[in-house]
């Protein structure tokens, strides 16, 4: 699975998500450091890169309805230390079909996974 992580996120996830078989950017990847979400957006997007993040305004389900995307997960975590992101996302790609969830907006907390799926 191709991903593209938010800069919220840790880098160590990189290695996490390579062991697990994916391929992982960062937005320093593509030099888009600092860069506005709709520029990571877009970024993903033309890569056909799923994305992860932890921002709130990736939430709006009409703006990214299941379908229109590669694939969207916002994790959203009561502590988001560095180890609980890691933690969490390590055992969501562990745990989970990932797979599944092209082209679905994903949101998953310390013990939730909520997908909501294209209507096609």
């Amino acid at each position: 699975m191709k991903i593209k992580l938010d800069e919220n996120l840790p880098v160590d996830l990189l290695p996490v998500l390579a062991e697990l078989g994916h391929d992982a950017h960062t937005p320093g990847d593509e030099g888009l450091c600092s860069a506005p979400d709709d520029a990571i957006w877009e970024a993903a997007q033309r890569e056909e890169r799923f994305q992860i993040t932890q921002d709130l305004d990736f939430s709006d389900a009409r703006r990214f309805a299941p379908g229109t995307h590669k694939g969207l997960l916002l994790v959203r975590l009561r502590d988001p230390s560095r180890q609980a992101l890691l933690d969490r996302i390590r055992g969501l790609f562990r745990e989970e079909v990932a797979t599944s969830w092209a082209r679905c907006l994903v949101v998953a907390s310390e013990r939730k996974v909520r997908v909501r799926r294209p209507a096609d």
